[in-house]
């Protein structure tokens, strides 16, 4: 590989960790309240209010329906609005937040669900309010899960943001097109696939420590 490929292929590394990095962390900033209030919602939770739990699971279920792809084009108006451009790393960080955060949601609850309904009772009988209970029980009883459920969540991102490179979001995704297929350099195309099996097990690993050490059990 030429100095020139070289160096496209770590900057396009770089973009494709910005977009991951970034819509990653909107996903879990809004991701894991929307889990907790379907969870709390819920039928025998602690806020129980079936009309927020339905109207909420709706629109999650509405969002997670629609492929990646077709969700990046239809977005584009907001992505212009909001970023001033559809095109870019910095455009292709909106629909990956907008699809990655319902996504996460769905597993944050799974995870928040398994909490033993014994020790929310407990805390409930010793006088805790809503608050106390999500915050000393709910949060704290589902972390690892939580964790585990986030690091899915960006080994996912990853490959939504290869995708988002086919209409020019840049990245590794754009690299392995424009190079790897458009102009058949085999090379670029092994490098890019090698660099993003690095890229998963390097965050699977990571996560998997992380999940190690907070997992009490």
């Amino acid at each position: 590989m030429t100095p020139i490929m070289l160096e496209l292929l770590l900057r396009s590394l770089r973009e494709t960790v910005l977009m991951t990095v970034a819509s990653g962390v909107i996903s879990l900033v809004a991701g894991l309240p929307l889990g907790l209030a379907l969870v709390v919602t819920a039928r025998g939770g602690i806020a129980e209010n079936l009309w927020i739990n339905r109207g909420l699971g709706a629109v999650i279920n509405g969002f997670r329906s629609v492929p990646f792809i077709i969700l990046l084009v239809a977005l584009i108006p907001l992505t212009r609005l909001i970023v001033g451009t559809a095109l870019g790393t910095w455009a292709a960080i909106v629909p990956l937040a907008i699809a990655a955060t319902p996504y996460y949601a769905r597993i944050a609850e799974v995870s928040l669900r398994e909490v033993d309904r014994g020790l929310i009772d407990a805390v409930r009988a010793m006088g805790g309010n809503r608050w106390t209970i999500t915050r000393e029980v709910l949060v704290p009883e589902a972390l690892p899960g939580i964790v585990s459920g986030f690091t899915v969540t960006l080994v996912t991102l990853i490959g939504a943001s290869a995708m988002a490179g086919a209409i020019g979001a840049g990245g590794l995704g754009d690299l392995a097109i424009r190079y790897g297929y458009q102009r058949f350099e085999t090379s670029v195309m092994i490098a890019v696939v090698a660099v993003l099996i690095v890229l998963v097990c390097g965050i699977q690993w990571i996560g998997d420590r992380l999940v190690a050490r907070l997992d009490r059990r």
